[in-house]
């Protein structure tokens, strides 16, 4: 089942890119997480997913909303390594590659059939509550309208 807003987020303990291990309940407790769930590094759409979060977070930011990005796909945190240097993105990348898709999982949001996840983001205030979700099948997702309602909120 997917979390839906006001559903308690689980904690999540995750390696980033740079190998640092980084837990949902840390990451979420002085500011607004957004939690961006991709099928897999160096694919097209989740490339310019990437970027339009990058520059979204960027204008959160300029905004002065305190808002952190946490993009996480199945893959190891090497190629997430190197993903984050071609790309020169400033988010957090979380690998979700062993237990494969635990964390895809715990949101709902893992397809069992192409072991990868959804396009599901989740946006997370302190105290690791769903403020907001979107699932987006096979098409890039717009990471405004439905969030920025949601970080209004908070």
């Amino acid at each position: 089942m997917i979390l839906r807003p006001g559903d308690r987020a689980p904690d999540l303990t995750l390696p980033d890119q740079h190998g640092s291990v980084i837990t949902l309940a840390e990451a979420a407790t002085s500011s607004v997480l957004v939690l961006a769930f991709v099928p897999f590094a160096f694919s097209p759409i989740c490339g310019d997913e990437l970027a339009a979060l990058d520059r979204w977070q960027a204008s959160m930011r300029e905004d002065a909303k305190r808002v952190d990005v946490l993009v996480v796909s199945v893959d190891s945190k090497y190629t997430l390594a190197a993903w984050s240097q071609q790309t020169g993105t400033g988010l957090l990348l979380g690998s979700d590659f062993w237990p494969h898709g635990q964390a895809a999982r715990a949101f709902g949001v893992f397809d069992p059939v192409h072991g990868v996840a959804e396009r599901g983001v989740f946006v997370i205030s302190a105290g690791t509550i769903v403020r907001g979700r979107q699932v987006a099948r096979g098409v890039m997702r717009d990471f405004s309208g439905d969030f920025d309602a949601a970080l209004s909120s908070l």
